[in-house]
């Protein structure tokens, strides 16, 4: 058994082998990867993504982040495609076959069945040398010097190398296509990234009632308010006018001091010219409004009238915070 101290250096071993191999592979970067873009930028058909074992994981990996970056992709296993899935690529499609070897029977005998259908096919291989790679119209380098596993078999650095790999081919696609943070929501309409980029303030604010007094209100009416209202603050109105804001706080910081609450007026307790947002602003817009200025309401306005109040908690509820 190895000692804390033993399992710690290895696991920094680990990370520091993957992180040179990754500063190996950007020198391996050539006019190959240029011409691997221009292929699928030019294509009218979609990038299929295919392997076996590890690399075939990987592969899923990608075709994920191709699709969500505006690169219509699908996952076809090696395995399977030797079996009847080679229907599902079509003639304008670019392949891209992943191998660390480039040498697995599967690979040996997909290859020339890829061939024949005419499309181009891009290597993603560990081996220049090999069978993978003499046949790809593209090969794009991933080849390690070692993998991490202290057996040196265990697919790790070589992993590594091809996701990264990867990861470089679908960000230079969607530079390519100024694809931007509009175009990006569009794929990710759903969890806490489609609220990132899709839910605005007054989205949240339409399920919340906006509970107001006037300057003159007693502090009877402002607690009534602030109870009734459900959002822990009143808004304190005049002539449609934003003049300030009453908390729980405001109300708590009240009540320890000497004051005579039967002469206390909403005016004389609230936080006056309160911060406000326009309500089309994005969620995570208010976010950073609310940590910039160390609050817990957001006061929306449209057109210079209110429209809304945000509480801390309805981010929180969010997934935003």
């Amino acid at each position: 058994m190895l000692t804390d101290n033993q399992i710690l250096q290895t696991a920094k071993d680990t990370i520091l082998l993957e992180s040179s191999s990754l500063l190996d592979l950007s020198a391996k970067l050539t006019k190959s990867f240029v011409d691997a873009t221009k292929e699928i930028l030019n294509s009218q058909g979609r990038v299929v993504v295919t392997g076996i074992g590890k690399s075939a994981i990987i592969g899923q990996k990608i075709v994920a982040t191709l699709n969500s970056t505006g690169t219509p992709a699908l996952f076809m296993h090696a395995a399977d495609a030797i079996h009847g899935d080679l229907g599902m690529i079509q003639l304008e499609d670019v392949v891209i076959c992943i191998s660390k070897s480039g040498t697995s029977p599967e690979i040996k005998i997909l290859v020339p069945l890829l061939k024949n259908g005419g499309n181009t096919l891009i290597g993603m291989v560990g081996d220049l040398g090999s069978f993978l790679s003499t046949q790809s119209d593209i090969v794009l380098d991933t080849t390690v010097s070692k993998e991490a596993c202290p057996n040196n078999l265990a697919p790790t650095t070589s992993t590594t190398a091809q996701l990264a790999m990867g990861d470089a081919l679908a960000v230079a696609l969607l530079s390519c296509k100024n694809f931007k943070s509009e175009d990006f929501a569009k794929y990710h309409p759903g969890g806490a990234l489609g609220k990132r980029l899709h839910l605005r303030l007054a989205d949240i604010a339409a399920n919340n009632s906006i509970p107001t007094v006037q300057p003159s209100a007693t502090l009877p009416e402002t607690i009534l308010a602030i109870t009734e209202g459900r959002m822990g603050a009143v808004i304190v109105v005049e002539e449609k006018g934003v003049k300030g804001i009453v908390t729980d706080g405001d109300l708590r910081r009240m009540l320890s001091q000497q004051i005579d609450l039967a002469n206390t007026f909403a005016k004389d307790i609230m936080t006056h010219n309160p911060k406000t947002m326009d309500d089309d602003a994005m969620a995570i817009e208010g976010v950073d409004f609310i940590k910039k200025h160390s609050i817990n309401h957001i006061i929306l306005t449209h057109q210079g009238e209110i429209s809304g109040v945000v509480h801390i908690q309805d981010l929180i509820k969010e997934g935003l915070i």
